[in-house]
């Protein structure tokens, strides 16, 4: 059966920042993860993407890498925010991360404590 690991997770952007992760996810797309990813109608300002998936272990770095790619998206206006997010991993036999994007970087670490009652 393998080994899942269970993501969920959201990012925050502007219009011009979300139309680049809907390029970075399309063309990713393999037809069945993708599923997982979700962009809610806008509200106000602020733009948000949504991943959840219970998803095969060897699939992780597909997701990491798009994860990476919107990391790296610059800032599009004046006030130079970048793509922010934050995202929980529970793996089966690993246990759990924590999967920060800011700075235009993607950075993992153990999930601390207090998150531990999100652990499935």
């Amino acid at each position: 059966m393998g080994v899942f690991v269970s993501v969920r997770g959201w990012l925050e952007c502007d219009d011009r920042q979300l139309a680049a992760v809907h390029d970075i996810v399309r063309a990713a797309d393999e037809g069945f993860y993708s599923g997982g990813w979700s962009f809610p109608a806008p509200i106000n300002w602020t733009r948000y993407a949504f991943f959840g998936a219970d998803l095969r272990a060897a699939e992780i770095p597909w997701l990491l890498d798009q994860l990476r790619q919107i990391a790296e998206l610059p800032a599009s206006d004046a006030d130079g925010d970048r793509v922010t997010g934050f995202f929980l991993a529970t793996h089966e036999v690993e246990g759990a991360s924590q999967w920060q994007i800011r700075d235009g970087d993607l950075h993992s670490t153990p999930a601390p404590e207090t998150l531990r009652y999100l652990d499935l």
